[in-house]
Protein backbone atom coordinates (compact mmCIF):
# COMPACT_ATOMS: atom_id res chain seq x y z
CA UNK A 1 0.00 0.00 0.00
CA UNK A 2 3.23 2.22 -0.83
CA UNK A 3 2.13 2.85 -4.10
CA UNK A 4 1.35 6.56 -5.43
CA UNK A 5 -1.07 4.34 -7.75
CA UNK A 6 -2.80 3.14 -4.77
CA UNK A 7 -4.19 6.70 -4.04
CA UNK A 8 -5.29 7.51 -6.92
CA UNK A 9 -9.09 8.11 -8.75
CA UNK A 10 -10.93 9.39 -11.61
CA UNK A 11 -11.95 13.35 -10.44
CA UNK A 12 -14.10 14.96 -12.64
CA UNK A 13 -12.78 19.16 -12.93
CA UNK A 14 -15.44 20.36 -13.13
CA UNK A 15 -16.07 18.95 -9.41
CA UNK A 16 -13.17 21.18 -7.96
CA UNK A 17 -15.01 23.63 -6.18
CA UNK A 18 -13.91 27.62 -7.94
CA UNK A 19 -16.04 29.54 -5.41
CA UNK A 20 -17.88 29.06 -1.96
CA UNK A 21 -20.96 28.58 -1.46
CA UNK A 22 -23.33 31.89 0.08
CA UNK A 23 -23.39 30.02 3.51
CA UNK A 24 -20.75 28.16 5.02
CA UNK A 25 -22.92 26.05 7.19
CA UNK A 26 -24.60 24.99 4.09
CA UNK A 27 -22.00 22.65 2.51
CA UNK A 28 -23.04 18.98 2.20
CA UNK A 29 -21.40 16.33 4.36
CA UNK A 30 -20.84 12.67 3.72
CA UNK A 31 -20.59 10.98 7.18
CA UNK A 32 -18.43 7.58 7.56
CA UNK A 33 -18.50 5.13 10.17
CA UNK A 34 -15.53 3.12 10.34
CA UNK A 35 -16.26 0.27 12.00
CA UNK A 36 -19.85 -0.10 10.43
CA UNK A 37 -18.16 0.57 7.05
CA UNK A 38 -21.70 2.62 6.25
CA UNK A 39 -21.81 6.09 4.23
CA UNK A 40 -24.28 8.58 4.68
CA UNK A 41 -25.41 12.05 3.40
CA UNK A 42 -26.48 14.78 5.29
CA UNK A 43 -25.28 18.77 5.59
CA UNK A 44 -22.41 20.59 7.62
CA UNK A 45 -25.22 21.96 9.95
CA UNK A 46 -26.04 18.36 10.76
CA UNK A 47 -22.06 17.87 12.27
CA UNK A 48 -23.26 18.70 16.02
CA UNK A 49 -25.86 15.91 16.12
CA UNK A 50 -22.30 13.85 15.34
CA UNK A 51 -20.71 15.19 18.60
CA UNK A 52 -21.82 13.86 22.14
CA UNK A 53 -21.36 16.01 25.92
CA UNK A 54 -17.38 14.88 27.10
CA UNK A 55 -16.26 15.52 23.90
CA UNK A 56 -13.20 17.79 22.19
CA UNK A 57 -13.30 19.78 18.93
CA UNK A 58 -10.07 20.74 18.10
CA UNK A 59 -9.69 23.71 15.44
CA UNK A 60 -6.58 25.43 13.72
CA UNK A 61 -6.46 28.68 14.69
CA UNK A 62 -3.61 29.72 11.64
CA UNK A 63 -4.59 32.80 9.54
CA UNK A 64 -3.37 32.69 5.72
CA UNK A 65 -1.09 35.92 5.07
CA UNK A 66 -0.95 37.40 1.50
CA UNK A 67 1.48 35.93 0.53
CA UNK A 68 1.43 36.45 -3.53
CA UNK A 69 4.18 39.46 -4.02
CA UNK A 70 5.24 40.99 -7.49
CA UNK A 71 8.01 43.01 -7.93
CA UNK A 72 10.59 43.91 -10.66
CA UNK A 73 14.15 43.17 -11.00
CA UNK A 74 16.72 46.24 -10.97
CA UNK A 75 16.26 45.65 -15.13
CA UNK A 76 13.19 46.13 -14.82
CA UNK A 77 11.88 42.79 -15.37
CA UNK A 78 9.02 41.44 -13.16
CA UNK A 79 9.24 38.97 -10.45
CA UNK A 80 6.39 37.07 -8.93
CA UNK A 81 7.31 36.08 -5.10
CA UNK A 82 4.55 33.18 -3.52
CA UNK A 83 5.63 32.63 -0.41
CA UNK A 84 5.73 28.95 0.91
CA UNK A 85 6.32 29.47 4.81
CA UNK A 86 9.47 30.75 6.99
CA UNK A 87 12.42 29.03 6.96
CA UNK A 88 13.18 26.27 9.94
CA UNK A 89 14.08 27.86 12.87
CA UNK A 90 14.68 31.33 11.59
CA UNK A 91 12.87 32.66 14.89
CA UNK A 92 11.64 31.27 17.93
CA UNK A 93 7.85 31.62 16.85
CA UNK A 94 7.85 30.51 12.91
CA UNK A 95 5.01 33.15 12.26
CA UNK A 96 7.11 35.88 12.02
CA UNK A 97 10.25 35.78 9.69
CA UNK A 98 12.58 37.60 7.22
CA UNK A 99 13.38 34.67 5.27
CA UNK A 100 10.87 32.83 3.46
CA UNK A 101 11.06 29.73 0.73
CA UNK A 102 9.40 30.99 -1.67
CA UNK A 103 8.41 29.67 -5.43
CA UNK A 104 9.47 32.55 -7.66
CA UNK A 105 9.14 33.07 -11.43
CA UNK A 106 11.38 33.59 -13.53
CA UNK A 107 13.87 31.91 -10.74
CA UNK A 108 16.40 30.51 -13.65
CA UNK A 109 17.12 34.44 -14.93
CA UNK A 110 17.92 35.69 -11.15
CA UNK A 111 21.20 35.60 -9.63
CA UNK A 112 22.26 34.49 -6.00
CA UNK A 113 21.70 37.65 -3.86
CA UNK A 114 19.90 39.69 -6.35
CA UNK A 115 17.45 42.29 -4.71
CA UNK A 116 13.56 42.03 -5.88
CA UNK A 117 11.84 45.56 -5.33
CA UNK A 118 8.21 45.86 -4.70
CA UNK A 119 6.92 49.38 -3.69
CA UNK A 120 7.31 52.08 -0.83
CA UNK A 121 11.12 50.66 -0.52
CA UNK A 122 10.06 47.37 0.49
CA UNK A 123 12.36 44.63 -1.33
CA UNK A 124 13.86 41.00 -0.89
CA UNK A 125 17.16 39.20 -1.24
CA UNK A 126 17.33 35.77 -3.58
CA UNK A 127 20.15 34.30 -1.02
CA UNK A 128 20.01 31.13 -1.69
CA UNK A 129 18.85 30.06 -5.39
CA UNK A 130 19.30 26.13 -4.66
CA UNK A 131 16.69 26.33 -1.95
CA UNK A 132 14.46 28.96 -3.31
CA UNK A 133 15.10 31.64 0.14
CA UNK A 134 14.33 35.15 0.22
CA UNK A 135 15.53 37.36 2.90
CA UNK A 136 12.80 40.44 3.17
CA UNK A 137 15.17 44.07 3.95
CA UNK A 138 12.51 44.91 6.43
CA UNK A 139 11.80 44.48 9.95
CA UNK A 140 8.45 45.11 9.76
CA UNK A 141 7.95 41.66 7.47
CA UNK A 142 4.56 41.02 8.44
CA UNK A 143 2.94 44.48 8.44
CA UNK A 144 4.36 44.76 4.90
CA UNK A 145 3.30 41.89 3.67
CA UNK A 146 0.07 42.59 4.18
CA UNK A 147 0.38 45.77 2.99
CA UNK A 148 1.23 44.50 -0.57
CA UNK A 149 0.24 41.09 -0.72
CA UNK A 150 -1.94 39.25 -2.37
CA UNK A 151 -4.18 36.05 -1.39
CA UNK A 152 -2.48 33.01 -2.38
CA UNK A 153 -6.06 30.71 -3.45
CA UNK A 154 -4.83 27.31 -4.42
CA UNK A 155 -3.54 26.54 -7.89
CA UNK A 156 -6.55 24.37 -9.06
CA UNK A 157 -8.88 27.50 -8.35
CA UNK A 158 -8.33 29.04 -11.86
CA UNK A 159 -9.04 32.64 -10.70
CA UNK A 160 -7.89 35.41 -9.25
CA UNK A 161 -9.03 36.28 -5.68
CA UNK A 162 -11.62 38.65 -5.28
CA UNK A 163 -13.26 40.43 -2.55
CA UNK A 164 -15.23 37.80 -0.92
CA UNK A 165 -12.12 35.54 -0.84
CA UNK A 166 -10.64 38.12 1.71
CA UNK A 167 -13.49 37.00 4.16
CA UNK A 168 -14.34 33.17 2.75
CA UNK A 169 -10.94 31.98 2.77
CA UNK A 170 -10.50 32.88 6.53
CA UNK A 171 -12.29 30.43 9.42
CA UNK A 172 -14.10 32.68 10.96
CA UNK A 173 -11.37 31.66 14.14
CA UNK A 174 -8.63 32.64 12.35
CA UNK A 175 -6.36 34.47 14.94
CA UNK A 176 -2.55 33.29 14.35
CA UNK A 177 -0.97 34.84 11.17
CA UNK A 178 1.38 32.58 9.30
CA UNK A 179 -0.08 30.07 6.97
CA UNK A 180 -0.57 30.33 2.92
CA UNK A 181 -2.83 28.51 2.46
CA UNK A 182 -6.62 27.88 5.10
CA UNK A 183 -7.23 24.70 7.30
CA UNK A 184 -9.79 24.07 4.90
CA UNK A 185 -12.15 21.68 6.90
CA UNK A 186 -12.55 24.96 9.23
CA UNK A 187 -14.34 26.94 6.76
CA UNK A 188 -17.52 24.83 7.05
CA UNK A 189 -17.83 26.49 10.43
CA UNK A 190 -19.73 29.78 11.44
CA UNK A 191 -20.09 31.28 15.11
CA UNK A 192 -23.42 30.04 15.84
CA UNK A 193 -22.50 26.62 14.51
CA UNK A 194 -19.63 27.22 17.26
CA UNK A 195 -21.88 28.24 19.90
CA UNK A 196 -24.15 25.42 18.87
CA UNK A 197 -22.24 22.57 19.74
CA UNK A 198 -20.55 24.15 22.98
CA UNK A 199 -24.10 24.62 24.17
CA UNK A 200 -24.26 20.19 24.24
CA UNK A 201 -21.58 20.20 26.35
CA UNK A 202 -18.62 19.23 23.72
CA UNK A 203 -15.50 21.48 24.56
CA UNK A 204 -13.83 23.80 21.59
CA UNK A 205 -9.93 23.98 21.47
CA UNK A 206 -7.33 25.13 19.50
CA UNK A 207 -4.05 24.71 17.96
CA UNK A 208 -1.99 26.42 15.59
CA UNK A 209 -0.51 24.61 12.89
CA UNK A 210 0.93 27.21 9.45
CA UNK A 211 -0.17 25.30 6.76
CA UNK A 212 2.24 25.87 3.82
CA UNK A 213 2.73 24.68 0.16
CA UNK A 214 3.29 21.10 1.77
CA UNK A 215 -0.23 20.85 1.03
CA UNK A 216 0.06 21.20 -2.82
CA UNK A 217 3.27 19.58 -3.16
CA UNK A 218 2.73 16.72 -5.68
CA UNK A 219 4.14 13.19 -4.62
CA UNK A 220 6.57 12.69 -7.36
CA UNK A 221 8.05 9.35 -6.21
CA UNK A 222 6.71 5.89 -6.72
CA UNK A 223 7.06 4.89 -4.04
CA UNK A 224 5.34 7.23 -1.51
CA UNK A 225 8.05 6.61 1.86
CA UNK A 226 10.45 8.41 -0.87
CA UNK A 227 8.43 11.51 -0.38
CA UNK A 228 9.89 14.21 1.47
CA UNK A 229 7.59 16.03 3.30
CA UNK A 230 8.41 19.86 3.81
CA UNK A 231 8.17 21.12 7.69
CA UNK A 232 5.48 23.14 9.29
CA UNK A 233 5.29 24.92 11.94
CA UNK A 234 2.59 24.26 15.28
CA UNK A 235 2.35 24.86 18.54
CA UNK A 236 -0.14 23.80 21.16
CA UNK A 237 -0.68 26.04 24.25
CA UNK A 238 -1.03 24.50 27.66
CA UNK A 239 -4.87 25.16 27.94
CA UNK A 240 -5.44 23.16 24.86
CA UNK A 241 -3.19 20.09 25.95
CA UNK A 242 -4.81 19.79 29.46
CA UNK A 243 -8.29 19.66 27.39
CA UNK A 244 -7.33 16.96 25.52
CA UNK A 245 -5.56 14.59 28.66
CA UNK A 246 -8.99 15.58 30.39
CA UNK A 247 -11.06 14.32 27.14
CA UNK A 248 -8.95 11.26 27.06
CA UNK A 249 -8.98 10.25 30.55
CA UNK A 250 -13.06 10.62 30.74
CA UNK A 251 -13.79 8.62 27.61
CA UNK A 252 -14.49 11.13 25.49
CA UNK A 253 -13.82 11.61 21.80
CA UNK A 254 -10.77 13.92 20.51
CA UNK A 255 -13.06 15.39 16.67
CA UNK A 256 -10.01 16.74 14.89
CA UNK A 257 -11.42 19.63 12.50
CA UNK A 258 -8.80 19.12 9.52
CA UNK A 259 -5.67 17.19 7.90
CA UNK A 260 -3.58 19.88 9.65
CA UNK A 261 -5.10 19.27 13.58
CA UNK A 262 -4.41 15.54 12.60
CA UNK A 263 -1.33 15.99 12.25
CA UNK A 264 -0.04 18.47 14.96
CA UNK A 265 -2.21 16.01 17.54
CA UNK A 266 -0.39 12.64 16.18
CA UNK A 267 3.14 14.12 16.15
CA UNK A 268 2.27 15.74 19.78
CA UNK A 269 0.83 12.43 20.97
CA UNK A 270 4.83 11.37 22.39
CA UNK A 271 4.52 14.19 24.32
CA UNK A 272 1.12 14.46 25.35
CA UNK A 273 0.43 10.74 26.53
CA UNK A 274 4.13 9.28 26.81
CA UNK A 275 5.93 11.14 29.72
CA UNK A 276 3.11 11.22 32.44
CA UNK A 277 4.18 15.13 32.97
CA UNK A 278 2.37 18.15 33.16
CA UNK A 279 1.91 19.56 30.23
CA UNK A 280 4.03 22.55 28.70
CA UNK A 281 3.60 24.48 26.10
CA UNK A 282 4.95 22.43 22.85
CA UNK A 283 6.03 24.44 19.71
CA UNK A 284 7.73 22.47 17.19
CA UNK A 285 8.37 22.19 13.23
CA UNK A 286 7.09 19.17 11.75
CA UNK A 287 7.57 16.91 9.02
CA UNK A 288 5.42 13.91 10.13
CA UNK A 289 4.13 12.09 6.72
CA UNK A 290 1.09 10.04 7.76
CA UNK A 291 0.46 7.31 5.39
CA UNK A 292 -1.46 3.74 5.65
CA UNK A 293 -0.81 2.00 7.78
CA UNK A 294 -0.47 4.23 10.99
CA UNK A 295 -2.06 4.11 14.25
CA UNK A 296 -3.69 7.10 15.34
CA UNK A 297 -2.92 7.64 19.43
CA UNK A 298 -4.79 11.19 19.90
CA UNK A 299 -7.54 11.33 16.99
CA UNK A 300 -10.67 9.95 17.30
CA UNK A 301 -12.48 11.34 14.61
CA UNK A 302 -11.82 13.57 11.87
CA UNK A 303 -13.72 16.32 9.75
CA UNK A 304 -12.24 16.80 6.61
CA UNK A 305 -12.57 17.95 2.53
CA UNK A 306 -12.21 16.07 0.06
CA UNK A 307 -8.73 15.67 -1.41
CA UNK A 308 -7.18 15.72 -4.65
CA UNK A 309 -5.64 12.42 -6.01
CA UNK A 310 -2.22 11.48 -5.42
CA UNK A 311 -1.86 13.80 -2.42
CA UNK A 312 -0.50 13.49 0.92
CA UNK A 313 -3.66 14.53 2.22
CA UNK A 314 -5.52 11.61 0.71
CA UNK A 315 -2.80 9.14 2.04
CA UNK A 316 -3.71 10.69 5.65
CA UNK A 317 -7.57 10.21 5.86
CA UNK A 318 -6.66 6.35 3.60
CA UNK A 319 -4.74 6.17 7.27
CA UNK A 320 -6.94 6.97 9.54
CA UNK A 321 -10.10 4.34 7.69
CA UNK A 322 -9.37 2.13 5.34
CA UNK A 323 -8.18 3.25 1.79
CA UNK A 324 -10.65 1.03 -0.07
CA UNK A 325 -13.46 2.38 2.09
CA UNK A 326 -12.62 5.70 1.43
CA UNK A 327 -11.56 5.43 -2.39
CA UNK A 328 -15.37 3.78 -2.26
CA UNK A 329 -16.94 6.69 -0.01
CA UNK A 330 -15.06 9.20 -2.81
CA UNK A 331 -16.78 6.92 -6.03
CA UNK A 332 -19.81 7.77 -4.33
CA UNK A 333 -19.62 11.27 -3.69
CA UNK A 334 -18.21 12.45 -7.04
CA UNK A 335 -21.43 10.26 -8.42
CA UNK A 336 -23.80 12.58 -6.50
CA UNK A 337 -21.72 15.79 -7.61
CA UNK A 338 -20.22 16.62 -3.71
CA UNK A 339 -18.18 19.44 -4.40
CA UNK A 340 -14.17 18.78 -3.99
CA UNK A 341 -11.30 20.52 -2.62
CA UNK A 342 -10.93 23.90 -0.66
CA UNK A 343 -14.11 25.76 -0.82
CA UNK A 344 -15.75 21.91 -1.52
CA UNK A 345 -17.85 19.80 0.53
CA UNK A 346 -17.44 18.01 3.75
CA UNK A 347 -17.01 14.73 5.21
CA UNK A 348 -16.72 13.44 9.20
CA UNK A 349 -15.17 10.31 9.67
CA UNK A 350 -16.24 8.72 12.61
Amino acid sequence: MHKLSDFDYSLPESLIAQVPLARRDASRLLVLDRKKKTIEHRRFLDISGFLRPGDLLVLNDTKVIPARLFGRRSTGGRVEVFLLGSVNGSNGKGAVSRRYRALIKPLARLKENEEIFFSDGFSCRLVDPKAKIVEFQDDRVAERIKEQGMLPLPPYIRRPPGPLDERRYQTVFAKKEGAVAAPTAGLHFTKRLLEKISGIGCRVAYLTLHVNYATFSPVRSADIRQHKFQKEYFEILVEAQEMILETKKEGGRIFAVGTTVAKALEDASRSLFGNGQKPQALAKWSDLFIYPPYSFQAVDALITNFHLPKTTLLMLISAFADRAFILTAYAEAISKKYRFASYGDAMVIL
